[in-house]
């Protein structure tokens, strides 16, 4: 099914020394709040206490979040494993009390409103343990980015290679800054989030230059500026169904998938946002910069040998 029943003829590499000075502009914004503010990590990359507590009769998690929460227990996370009746609390450290006698705080705090509860197992994740799942995440993402570029350079061009790894190093910068900005808590299942991302912005700009590819071949008339136009015009249709199909799903998470969540999705929200985009001025757009022609896609010509006396 087509989302435009008329092809487009936007001029999209026509507006690209726009498009290139708003993702330098934010991008530089995105770092510099990145360097002064950081990123707000929860309590994988922190350390604190995870404990595992087990209810009589099943509960929800908003109750218990709002029984700590009278009891003075803040940034508490909480989720169910199990069973409706198994609940998994994690919270911050407190100075001067150990992870036994915090966890004891809880559940007498709990017990308050349910004396029927077991304190099955308390567990404590360092700080040094933190900051190694930090540096495996952000070296997941260098390596993700590299391998990318790799692929990308022998399945196509290595000028798409390079110009696919910046653009999309270029969406896990925006949603980094974002997250510093507001002082969004940063945790795994958001780092899942944004290796996500990259995958999907790679699809979409794959997309594009696999179509880019094949015009090169077909289309004999018209420059690289206008190959690029048309094979993302062509594509246009696809690009945007993907990404609003996506955004529904995406943000139907984010509003009822709960807390533990809210991270993951809002990654991917931004992300799909940033990635449409991406795929369709920077990725094509700095192919051009690096002087891409119709002779680095076309096939290598056969030699023929003439046998002839």
């Amino acid at each position: 099914m087509e989302l435009f029943h008329h092809k487009t003829n936007i001029d999209f590499m026509g507006i690209r020394r726009i498009t290139a000075t708003f993702s330098i502009l934010i991008s530089v914004l995105a770092l510099i709040c990145l360097f002064i503010k950081g990123l707000n990590f929860g309590l994988d990359f922190t350390g604190g206490t995870q404990l595992e507590i087990r209810y009589d009769t099943p509960v929800s998690i908003e109750e218990v979040r709002q029984h700590l929460e009278g009891a003075n227990f803040h940034g508490v996370k909480v989720a169910q494993f199990g069973s409706s009746r198994d609940i998994l609390v994690k919270l911050a450290n407190k100075e001067g009390i150990s992870e036994r006698e915090l966890g004891t705080q809880v559940v007498q705090a709990l017990k308050a409103y349910n004396p029927n509860i077991e304190l099955r197992q308390v567990e404590f994740v360092g700080s040094e343990v933190g900051e190694r799942l930090a540096e495996q995440g952000g070296l997941a993402v260098l390596v993700a980015l590299f391998a990318t570029m790799i692929y990308i350079a022998f399945r196509f061009e290595y000028r798409f290679g390079v110009s696919a790894a910046v653009a999309l190093l270029h969406d896990p910068i925006i949603i980094l800054g974002i997250f510093s900005f507001f002082q969004i808590e940063f945790d795994l299942a958001t780092l899942a989030g944004v290796l996500a991302v990259i995958g999907y912005s790679l699809n979409d700009t794959i997309v594009v230059y696999d179509r880019v590819r094949e015009n090169f071949r077909k289309v004999r008339k018209g420059n690289t500026e206008e190959i690029m136009n048309l094979s993302i015009n062509q594509t246009l249709s696809r690009t945007i169904m993907t990404s609003c199909l996506t955004l529904l799903v995406v943000v139907a998470l984010y509003f009822f998938g709960g807390e533990s969540l809210n991270g993951f999705s809002l990654a991917l929200i931004i992300g799909i946002v940033i990635g449409t985009y991406s795929s369709i001025f920077v990725a094509g757009a700095l192919a051009l910069v690096m002087g891409l022609s119709r002779q680095d896609l076309m096939p290598a010509a056969k030699k023929v040998v003439d046998d002839s006396p």
